[in-house]
């Protein structure tokens, strides 16, 4: 029987990830708490969060993604594989390095940068202004 309502495929990758990083399940403590947001009464009365913690690294991972305390016990278990990962190997999540690509893309450009993006544009904007027909003088 399996222990998540996932495909086996899904779950066999899960366990085999979690074998490789040595990460077994007598090192978690599992607890449920209830989760907020939106929802009303049912989610006041359900215990659907799952905190996961590995014990022997101190990572915890807080999982209310969704509304099935199932479902949510399996991502919390792959979101703590990857910080995990992260914490032996170095390895960055996918999530952080789209949080880095934005910071860079956001970043303010230096005044040399600026400087010679200006002065680029200008060439080129010469260089179309050479290919115009010349405009007939009447």
């Amino acid at each position: 029987m399996s222990l998540f309502p996932v495909s086996p495929d899904k779950e066999a990758q899960l366990l085999k990830r979690m074998s490789a990083l040595g990460l077994r399940e007598s090192d978690l403590e599992e607890t449920f708490i209830r989760g907020g947001g939106p929802g009303g009464q049912k989610t006041n009365k359900t215990s659907s969060t799952v905190v996961l913690r590995h014990r022997p690294s101190g990572l915890e991972v807080r999982c209310a993604r969704e509304r099935s305390q199932s479902m949510n016990r399996f991502f919390a278990r792959r979101e703590l594989a990857e910080k995990v990962a992260e914490k032996i190997h170095g390895e960055k999540t996918k999530a952080q390095q789209q949080r880095e690509k934005i910071r860079r893309q956001k970043r303010k450009r230096s005044k040399r940068q600026t400087a010679i993006m200006v002065d680029a544009k200008k060439k080129h904007g010469e260089k179309k202004a050479l290919r115009r027909k010349p405009e007939a003088e009447a």
